[in-house]
């Protein structure tokens, strides 16, 4: 067993840095995503894991919860410094300084993006420079360090090529990858951390809602304000909302659309929303309280390719009675057509399914992701 001390010295970790964030390993952990795992033993750092046997699970299970896999990668920097080169370690626990920024002030970004296998073996990711760019604009915008983007998608390559036993078979699911940025340095009065983590892990997930979605509109509460943070992905746009999603899944619904002040449409609660009237595709534009959604942006360019007229609008909440269908997006969800939107106790139903501009696109995308269309827009990466 290897001390702590030990690990320090194995992970390049600069003493300054050691004393405001330790990283422990568990020899075992309760998996809570759904999928039945037969005994998990902590890898040795030296164990590859790469010859392409699968992971001893039940595949046809998956859900959208942790499934704790064998490696994680992980860099540090202090501020008004540059990462330093990262390390792949088992994953396990972490300690952070109790008065870190993370933990007291909520300092702390996180990106989601997923790697696809395709039918004949090959491990796709989807757009990886985009989060990482996303990343760093979210970065700015809370006084943070980030990694360069040669450096993010170094780590995600890395994370899922030591990980790839778990990345599911073609039509079981997907790897969820996970890079989190925190101000893991101490700091007691309100200002930006003396040290940052940079940690990317991953996980096999399968859909994130099951069944079909039936959405209510939320007129209470507010996800993001003018001014705020619900243009980036800051870790703090989301426990705001666990109030709003519980009371909407206590009454039957799905999942909550939330409104801005005047009433018109923002996203729903982790993914952009659009709305198709006849040949004419409607989404709210992102102008700084709605995240710019990197399955948005995507959609947006491949409804071009189709022949679609999008247009990014203020959408008065009154227009959901008008439209035809409405579907969702996200690295979570992919495309997603929803059922039915409740306003004011009056329910609305939608078109899914066949023929849907809803399926369509998410044909489209799904295609591309997994390798069964020719991506000739040049957005997935092959794991070498």
């Amino acid at each position: 067993m290897l001390k702590v001390s030990d690990y320090f010295r194995k992970w390049s970790i600069p003493s300054r840095i050691a004393g405001s964030i330790l990283y422990k390993t568990r020899d075992q952990y309760c998996r809570t995503a759904g999928a039945e795992v037969e005994g998990y033993n902590e890898p040795s750092v030296n164990s590859s894991h790469v010859n392409g046997e699968y992971a001893k699970i039940n595949w046809d299970v998956l859900g959208f919860g942790l499934i704790p896999t064998d490696y994680m990668y992980i860099m540090n920097c202090s501020k008004d410094q540059h990462f330093s080169q990262g390390t792949l370690t088992p994953f396990g626990k972490i300690e952070v300084n109790p008065s870190s920024g993370i933990l007291n002030y909520g300092q702390g970004l996180f990106e989601g993006l997923k790697a696809h296998r395709t039918a004949n073996g090959r491990i796709l990711l989807f757009r990886p420079e985009e989060n990482a760019m996303r990343m760093k604009v979210g970065a700015k915008r809370m006084c943070m360090q980030a990694p360069t983007v040669e450096q993010f998608v170094n780590a995600v390559k890395q994370t899922v090529h030591s990980n790839k036993r778990w990345v599911p078979p073609p039509g079981k699911g997907a790897m969820y990858i996970r890079p989190l940025l925190m101000g893991s340095g101490p700091v007691l009065g309100v200002a930006p951390a003396s040290e940052y983590t940079f940690i990317t892990y991953a996980s096999p997930v399968g859909n994130y809602h099951k069944g079909v979605l039936n959405l209510i509109v939320e007129e209470k509460f507010r996800r993001a304000i003018p001014g705020g943070t619900g243009g980036v992905k800051a870790v703090t746009n989301y426990a705001i909302i666990y109030k709003p999603i519980a009371e909407a899944k206590a009454k039957g619904f799905t999942d909550v659309l939330f409104l801005n002040a005047e009433k018109y449409i923002e996203e729903v609660s982790t993914t952009n929303i659009f709305l198709v009237k006849g040949n004419e595709i409607l989404t709210p534009p992102t102008s700084g309280t709605i995240l710019p959604g990197i399955t948005r942006k995507s959609i947006i360019e491949i409804t071009h390719v189709l022949g679609y007229q999008v247009k990014e609008r203020a959408i008065p909440v009154g227009e959901l009675f008008d439209a035809e269908e409405v579907f969702c997006t996200g690295t979570a969800v992919g495309v997603n057509s929803v059922n039915s939107i409740t306003y004011q106790d009056t329910r609305i139903a939608y078109k899914r399914g066949a023929g849907t501009v809803g399926q369509k696109l998410y044909e489209m995308l799904t295609g591309i992701q997994t390798g069964r269309i020719e991506d000739k827009m040049g957005w997935t990466v092959e794991l070498d």
